[in-house]
């Protein structure tokens, strides 16, 4: 994160241990993805029920490139919150899913703006492995696997072969998330 998570107590006093939960329960959330910029979480214990003790409150605010996100749900009637730490589950479980859907909506808008697909060269390919490398016409190096290749069309690869592929970024560099085999290069005279 690039700002120092933030966590404040309403009507009930701090606690090392809850406070070790919710930067426990942060660190999971930055895990899973690296964008947040922030973290804000509320503890509150604002309702005293005739029928049962305090029902806590957990709110969670996460700031994001383009987005923030709350968890919004309210547990006011839910017997379970009379537990703290059920209820910062709860609050964290309810913002991880909403990251999620964040984290799938930012993987869309990059791919949906790549350039169509460029032009490229077969130079390796390891079928007990299931991958290939490809050149591309500036000269880097594509990874791609054998999933990547329209119509089950890896094992009818060779090096050499021209490609057009969509490019995009893969956990250890460019990788092609698709690749779609031209055949051949022509022989220029």
């Amino acid at each position: 994160m690039q700002k120092p998570l933030q966590i404040h107590f309403h009507e009930i006093e701090p606690s090392p241990a809850i406070e070790a939960r919710i930067r426990e329960q942060c660190q999971e959330l930055e895990e899973f993805c690296d964008q947040i910029i922030g973290c804000t979480v509320t503890v509150d214990a604002p309702h005293r029920s005739q029928h049962q003790g305090r029902l806590y409150q957990v709110k969670v605010h996460l700031t994001l490139p383009g987005e923030d996100i709350h968890s919004t749900h309210a547990h006011h009637d839910e017997h379970a919150h009379e537990d703290l730490y059920v209820a910062i589950r709860d609050s964290f479980r309810a913002v991880r899913r909403q990251l999620e859907d964040y984290a799938r909506r930012r993987r869309l808008d990059v791919k949906s703006h790549e350039p169509a697909q460029r032009q490229g060269t077969v130079t390796e390919l390891h079928g007990d492995r299931d991958y290939g490398m490809l050149e591309t016409e500036d000269g880097r190096q594509v990874y791609f696997h054998r999933h990547s290749v329209l119509n089950a069309a890896f094992d009818r690869l060779h090096v050499g072969d021209s490609v057009r592929f969509a490019e995009e970024a893969g956990e250890q560099g460019p990788q092609a998330s698709t690749v779609h085999p031209e055949g051949k290069p022509h022989a220029q005279g």
